[in-house]
């Protein structure tokens, strides 16, 4: 029997993972799997699959299993994260399969569930993978669990930029609700206003330019009161948004 009564009326899959493999494996393309891995720099094998089909396998998946417990759902991702018989070279597409699956399900997880989504940011080594694990489950959680705070803390101090990256894009759900945490948004940026990484100059500045539509003021502000220690790349991406005008 379908558990959330979506679907055919099947019961679930015995092995959702060999299950869901199969469905990409299906849709390989390898033109598109070279250029992939090419625009990617990726050392992982990869498939060619778009979004939309990707989404369409792993929303199946999560029909046909329907509520699953915050444990069963941190190791189905784990499995599917996992190279094929426990080798070879990991399947990229088998990786964002296992993201997608913790941000579909990310509304039943809480700031406990975030050790396992570190576990999978520390390997994940693209932004492709990074992002939406960090916004759209990671993010999630922290709207919905105030004890996530301090995880997102713990990240935004670790020596893995990928992981001050996390930190800081786990902002982005609450800015775009309109509840924005503010106290920690200026804590974060000010920590990584000098750094030197491209992916978090680049994070720094789309999580201000996504603050500026609300709060405008507060984008000018900390751009003024940083002055040149701002990076090119921050600042023409915070102020994207703002009319020049509204500049400092």
């Amino acid at each position: 029997m379908n558990r959330d009564g979506d679907g055919d009326g099947t019961a679930a899959a015995a092995d959702p993972v060999r299950e869901l493999r199969a469905a990409l494996d299906a849709l390989a393309d390898p033109v598109r799997a070279a250029s992939q891995r090419a625009y990617l720099k990726s050392d992982l094998h990869h498939l060619g699959i778009g979004v939309p089909d990707l989404r369409r396998c792993v929303t199946r998946g999560r029909r046909r299993l329907g509520r699953l417990p915050a444990p069963e759902i941190t190791a189905l991702a784990r499995r599917l994260w996992s190279p094929p018989d426990g080798g070879g070279t990991p399947v990229y597409e088998y990786r964002w399969a296992a993201v997608e699956t913790l941000v579909q399900y990310a509304g039943a997880l809480r700031a406990a569930d975030l050790e396992d989504v570190e576990a999978l940011l520390r390997e994940c080594r693209t932004w492709a993978l990074v992002d939406p694990l960090s916004v759209h489950c990671a993010g999630v959680i922290a709207l919905s669990d105030p004890a996530a705070g301090a995880v997102l803390d713990r990240w935004v101090r670790d020596p893995d930029f990928w992981l001050r990256r996390a930190a800081l894009l786990a902002l982005l759900p609450g800015i775009r609700a309109g509840r924005p945490d503010t106290g920690r948004l200026t804590r974060y940026a000010d920590a990584l206003v000098d750094e030197r990484e491209f992916f978090l100059r680049k994070a720094l500045g789309w999580v201000l330019r996504e603050t500026s539509t609300r709060d405008p003021d507060f984008v000018v502000d900390w751009l003024d009161r940083h002055g040149s220690r701002v990076a090119p790349l921050t600042r023409r991406e915070a102020l994207r948004r703002l009319g020049a005008a509204d500049t400092p």
